[in-house]
């Protein structure tokens, strides 16, 4: 026994050192090593729980870290991630039981804070939010993550981009269950709305791009029209569930603007499916695009509508685009605008989010 102890502490030790390092997978199979030696053991299960969420599968994370909170009802680090785990399965009043129970053990973490402050955003409860935030920030957390939260809650002004890693981690955590989520839950089609009008034209382009790809809802679609597809996101686990489609010949991990600049080839086809929500301003993007576009090239794309600003950061944290802001951008970057089309690009709560479909062409 105290050899099977002493191999299942050594097994848990490499399990965090690969974990604190970013090798989930490594740390996932220590952690599993070590429960197998020394079954029950509430510091073992949590951080297994903790890595299979980091990895996407909630499911499995939660019964683990449930097995961890029997035995250690007021562990403040695993209440917080058996809370995130509810969040991410749509529990959120549970969630934020778990977030208020971590608090009291221990209110210094502004990553619980944080945690709390996105649940009572779901709930609606948007002052009471805007003051977990502010205890998160008075409290040592990201000043620039935190902004970006309040301004989407208090309409202030908003900041022109998201935190890159804001987005990372958010779809990182999304990837198990987007497609489904998406598709059926949200009843999202945007893929299909664009290129069914691209696939009316009979025509075949040399080389689409796929911006902010995510799990590839594009891909196959594209891959009937071009003869060449290339992916680019910022989520390591969107472009894995991309990358098993089998529809790209390059999928790259990165910002989309990071990737524009630095690309050296053309793309006569861009599609950009539900994507520039996470991106706000787009005079930056749309710059690159007309650097790395061939005349006659088309670029089409979904945006939330904004009404009046022509940018607007909403307590989604989703941002908004108006028409008139989509015209100039085309007028001052050389593209002309084909079509435009109102319409819902998903539903929320059950209720349709207006949206604009647009196709243009590069002069």
């Amino acid at each position: 026994m105290a050899v099977d102890f002493e191999q299942a502490r050594a097994f848990f030790l490499q399990g965090v050192a690969a974990y604190e390092a970013g090798r989930l997978p490594e740390a996932e199979r220590q952690f599993a090593a070590a429960l197998a030696l020394a079954p029950g053991r509430p510091s073992v299960l949590s951080n297994l729980g903790a890595v299979r969420l980091k990895l996407g599968r909630t499911q499995e994370a939660l019964p683990l870290l449930r097995q961890a909170l029997a035995q250690e009802p007021g562990n403040a680090e695993t209440l917080g991630h058996c809370g995130t785990a509810l969040a991410e399965l749509g529990q959120t009043a549970q969630a934020l039981a778990c977030f208020d129970r971590a608090l009291a053990a221990d209110a210094r973490s502004p990553a619980v804070w944080i945690l709390r402050g996105n649940a009572l955003k779901e709930l609606g409860r948007a002052p009471e939010a805007a003051h977990s935030f502010r205890e998160a920030l008075a409290r040592g957390g990201d000043a620039k993550l935190l902004a970006y939260y309040l301004a989407g809650l208090e309409a202030g002004a908003a900041p022109p981009h998201p935190p890159s890693h804001y987005v990372e981690a958010l779809f990182d955590g999304y990837a198990a269950q987007f497609d489904e989520h998406l598709v059926r839950t949200l009843r999202y089609d945007a893929p299909r709305v664009l290129t069914e009008r691209l696939a009316a034209t009979g025509r075949r382009w040399r080389h689409a791009l796929d911006l902010g790809c995510g799990t590839g809802l594009c891909g196959p679609l594209l891959r009937a029209m071009a003869d060449r597809v290339s992916g680019v996101d910022l989520s390591s686990n969107m472009l894995e569930k991309a990358r098993a489609l089998g529809a790209y010949d390059t999928l790259v991990q990165g910002d989309i603007a990071g990737f524009l600049a630095q690309a050296t080839e053309t793309f006569d086809l861009v599609v950009a499916a539900d994507v520039f929500i996470y991106v706000g301003a787009l005079d930056e993007v749309f710059r690159l695009l007309a650097q790395r576009m061939p005349a006659g090239g088309d670029f089409c794309f979904t945006v939330e509508e904004a009404q009046g600003t022509e940018l607007e950061l909403r307590a989604s944290l989703r941002y908004a685009h108006s028409e008139a802001g989509i015209r100039r951008l085309a007028r001052e970057h050389g593209f002309a605008v084909s079509a435009l089309e109102q319409r819902a690009v998903r539903e929320d709560q059950r209720e349709p989010i207006a949206g604009l479909f647009v196709w243009m062409e590069k002069g």
